[in-house]
C-alpha cells in the first residue's frame, strides 16, 4: 500500500516537473521570440535618395550585408533628375541622398536656397569620351557634335576634359566653372550640345560622341569606343551622402556614413565595378 502511494507520488511529482518543464521551454520561447520580434521593431529605417544604378547597388549591398547589425534598415528612393533628391531633403520626404558630389551640392545649394552637407565621400565616377563612330580623339572630324551635361557643375566638368584631350582650348585665368562662352578656340569647330545630365548617354545614337561617365555608359547596355578619360586623382567629385545642415549627427545618418566607408564596401566596388568606379576611402 506504501509503496503505492509512492509510485503515485512520484509520478504525481514527474508530471508536474514534465508540465514545469513544458511550460518554462515555452515560456523561454516566448520570451524569445518576443526579443526578435523586438530586435525588429527597434530597426531605425533611413530613406536615401538616388539618381542612379550605382548608389542604389552600393546601398542595397549596405543593406543586405552590413546594416542589420547596426539596427539599421535602408530604403532607396529613385528620382529620374537631380533637382527632385534635393528639394525632397528639404520636404523631408528622404533623411539624405547619395547622387551628387561637394561642387555639385554647393552650386545646388546656392540656387534652392538649402544648407546642405556632405558627409563621407565614397566613390568617384570618372567620365570620359565615348563614341559609337571614332576609335580616338584623332578621328575627330571637323564639325563633329558632342553632348555634354547643362548643370553648371558638370558642364564646366565636361568643357575641362575637352581641353584636356586638346579638343578646344579654354581662356586663361577663366572664372571657376567654366562655360562655352569661356571658349578660347575651337579648331575643329565641334558643335556641343547641352542637355540634362541624365540624359547625356541617350544621345550617343545622335551625336558623334559624348562626355559620360563610363559606368553610366556601361549601365545604359551600350558598348562605345573610349576615347579619352578624366584623371581619377581629382577626388571632389567623389559622391557623397549629403543631408540638410541640422540632421547630419541625428544616429541613423551617422551609422549609414559610417557603413558607406566600411572595408566591406570598398572590396564590393572593386570586385563589382573592377575599376569603372573608384572607392576613395
Amino acid at each position: 500500500m506504501n509503496r503505492r502511494r509512492f509510485l503515485l507520488t512520484a509520478l504525481g511529482s514527474l508530471t508536474v516537473s514534465s508540465i514545469f518543464a513544458s511550460c518554462s521551454q515555452q515560456s523561454t520561447q516566448n520570451f524569445t521570440n518576443t526579443q526578435i520580434i523586438s530586435q525588429k521593431e527597434q530597426k531605425e529605417v533611413i530613406k536615401v535618395g538616388v539618381t542612379g544604378i550605382l548608389s542604389q547597388d552600393i546601398l542595397k549591398f549596405v543593406n543586405n550585408n552590413i546594416a542589420a547589425k547596426e539596427g539599421l534598415e535602408i530604403q532607396v528612393v529613385t528620382f529620374n533628375d537631380w533637382i527632385q533628391p534635393n528639394t525632397a531633403l528639404r520636404d523631408k520626404v528622404i533623411d539624405a541622398n547619395f547622387f551628387q558630389h561637394r561642387p555639385f551640392m554647393n552650386n545646388a545649394s546656392k540656387e534652392l536656397n538649402l544648407n546642405l552637407v556632405a558627409l563621407n565621400t565614397v566613390y568617384l565616377n570618372t567620365l570620359g569620351l565615348f563614341s559609337k563612330k571614332f576609335k580616338s580623339v584623332s578621328e575627330i572630324p571637323q564639325n563633329a557634335t558632342v553632348t555634354v551635361a547643362n548643370d553648371v557643375i558638370n558642364n564646366d566638368r565636361g568643357l575641362r576634359l575637352l581641353a584636356t584631350n586638346g579638343l578646344i582650348k579654354l581662356k586663361e585665368n577663366t572664372k571657376q566653372f567654366v562655360t562655352q562662352r569661356d571658349i578660347a578656340a575651337n579648331p575643329k569647330n565641334l558643335k556641343i550640345k547641352e542637355v540634362e545630365g541624365v540624359q547625356v548617354v541617350r544621345a550617343i545614337n545622335d551625336v558623334d560622341f559624348i562626355v559620360s561617365s563610363a559606368q553610366t555608359v556601361a549601365l545604359a547596355g551600350i558598348e562605345p569606343n573610349s576615347m579619352g578619360e578624366e584623371t581619377a586623382k581629382d577626388k571632389k567629385y567623389a559622391l557623397a551622402l549629403v543631408t540638410l545642415q541640422g540632421r547630419e549627427n541625428e544616429p541613423k545618418i551617422q551609422k549609414l556614413n559610417k557603413l558607406l566607408i566600411h572595408p566591406d564596401v570598398k572590396n564590393f566596388i572593386d570586385k563589382e565595378y573592377k575599376g569603372r568606379i573608384i572607392p576613395v576611402f
